[in-house]
């Protein structure tokens, strides 16, 4: 069988990339062909933006290089991003400003005063949705009173825009719009209720300006005329690169739990239904859209951003800090001397994160010293804690087991971090592959342009077939569980 060339535009919280994927004998090859960074922008209105036009203008660049790379003989294009963020356009698509960055303050109090008039029970009964400042409910209610609502054509969630841009074509994905808040989970439409209250209390147009929904897989059509050197097929993939993520899990069965590890770490099932029970609600889980019908039941932990801004902050402050120099030096210090909450919202905006974790010590009653060390320590313990904490509670949640942890994903290359989450779990940790999200955003495209068949598991197949994995057991460093319990305590005080 001929060789097939498909394309990834996957768009991290911190960097962005062009991946192109070359199927032949039931494996894909996968080569970069454009890398970028990606962080927020200061705008001129105080607020924290994303500079989407230039995003776009990269992967356009990477496309460009793609088709270079394949012979002329690439396919189609699929883009993935990261959840809740989303661009206005008007009738003649242009954008009204730079898309809002999840990380900017606006929201503040906001979700307070959204339940005031719309309870969070009653919302969560259809969106089934973990309650985030800055979950695109909230910030389109932080944007209520903008006078320049009534030009809005239009409201594209990230990965959609980018399609759009490239297409023409004008759609919410599913599993992207699963981020926002207005979705009904359980019909996969639209929630009317949400939707009509948003309109009625704040003015917000929702029935105007929400593009029709569509499930991953859906082909949009081709690029516009003149865009790239040649004309590709724009694919709907798992439009959230969590979903894409979860597509590429290299399992062989149904019982495992997932941790797509980046900036964000997310934590937990894949599942048949959502779980919308008060118990789920009050445990603050979320359920967002899968590929193939299926649910991402799980929370968000804030993950290796905690690391990496602390590299920054030390590194600003003229202190030498390179991530490898440190997880090597990490893993040679006792583990579990200071745990702490990595959900804690704290955490998520940029600024002096080692100074963060060192209050929430004190306010534990914990020590942590300064060292960049010690607290990329502290950070990587705190991190098995959450999945330790997350895992097991997602299951009891769901009614369900998890006999094999994969972390997907860039932190599955961290050895400290996926050993560290056998202990903590008691569970075997598969890691692989480092680009999971890409890989599963090659074999939605592959799907849908025929040269794959099958469900899921076949498609996971592919997956296994495509990459090296690393298994991690647990028993290997001297841990007990009740070592871990006692750190959950500490990191969790009732």
């Amino acid at each position: 069988m001929s060789a097939r060339w498909f394309a990834a535009a996957d768009l991290g919280a911190s960097s962005g990339r062009v991946i192109l994927g070359r199927l032949e004998d039931g494996r894909f090859e996968l080569t970069q062909t454009a890398r970028f960074e990606n962080g927020p922008v200061d705008g001129t209105d105080g607020c924290i933006h994303t500079d989407a036009p230039r995003l776009f203008a990269d992967v356009r660049a990477g496309l460009d290089a793609a088709i270079e790379a394949s012979g002329g003989a690439l396919e189609s294009v699929g883009v993935d991003t990261w959840g809740v963020d989303y661009g206005r356009l008007d009738a003649s698509g242009e954008l009204l400003e730079l898309p809002f960055h999840y990380r900017d303050d606006r929201t503040q109090g906001v979700p307070e005063e959204v339940f005031a008039g719309l309870p969070a029970a009653d919302l969560y009964a259809a969106a089934g949705l973990q309650v985030m400042n800055f979950n695109t409910i909230f910030q389109l209610v932080a944007s209520a009173g903008d006078p320049r609502w009534d030009t809005v054509d239009s409201v594209l969630l990230t990965p959609d825009l980018m399609a759009y841009w490239l297409s023409g074509t004008g759609i919410a994905e599913m599993t992207i719009a699963s981020t926002t808040g207005l979705l009904d989970v359980a019909a996969r439409t639209w929630s009317r209720a949400a939707c009509e209250h948003l309109q009625r209390r704040y003015g917000l147009p929702l029935d105007r300006v929400l593009p029709p929904l569509v499930e991953p897989g859906t082909v949009l059509g081709p690029t516009r005329d003149g865009l790239l050197a040649r004309r590709l097929e724009v694919i709907a993939v798992g439009g959230h690169d969590t979903a894409s993520a979860v597509a590429a899990v290299p399992a062989t069965s149904t019982d495992f739990a997932f941790i797509s590890s980046g900036t964000w770490s997310l934590v937990g099932l894949e599942l048949e239904r959502p779980v919308l029970t008060e118990a789920s609600r009050a445990a603050d889980f979320t359920n967002e859209l899968g590929i193939d019908g299926t649910v991402r039941y799980l929370k968000n932990v804030m993950g290796l951003w905690v690391l990496s801004e602390s590299i920054r902050t030390w590194q600003a402050a003229g202190v030498r800090a390179s991530l490898l120099e440190l997880l090597t030096a990490a893993a040679e210090l006792p583990g579990l001397t200071c745990v702490l909450d990595m959900t804690d919202p704290r955490l998520l905006p940029p600024g002096d994160m080692p100074g963060r974790l060192l209050a929430m010590a004190a306010e534990t009653r914990q020590e942590l010293s300064a060292d960049p060390v010690v607290v990329t320590r502290c950070i990587l313990d705190s991190l098995a804690v959450a999945y330790r904490r997350t895992i097991a509670k997602a299951c009891e949640l769901a009614g369900r087991d998890a006999r094999t942890v994969h972390i997907v994903g860039g932190g599955c290359q961290n050895t400290l971090l996926c050993q560290l989450t056998a202990e903590a779990t008691g569970l075997p940790v598969v890691a692989g592959p480092a680009e999971g999200t890409a890989l599963g955003n090659l074999l939605v495209q592959a799907r849908a342009r025929g040269a794959l068949a099958g469900d899921r598991t076949a498609l996971r197949q592919v997956a296994i077939a495509s990459c090296d994995l690393v298994e991690y057991r647990p028993g290997v460093l001297p841990f007990s569980p009740a070592d871990w319990d006692a750190a959950e305590r500490r990191a969790y005080p009732a």
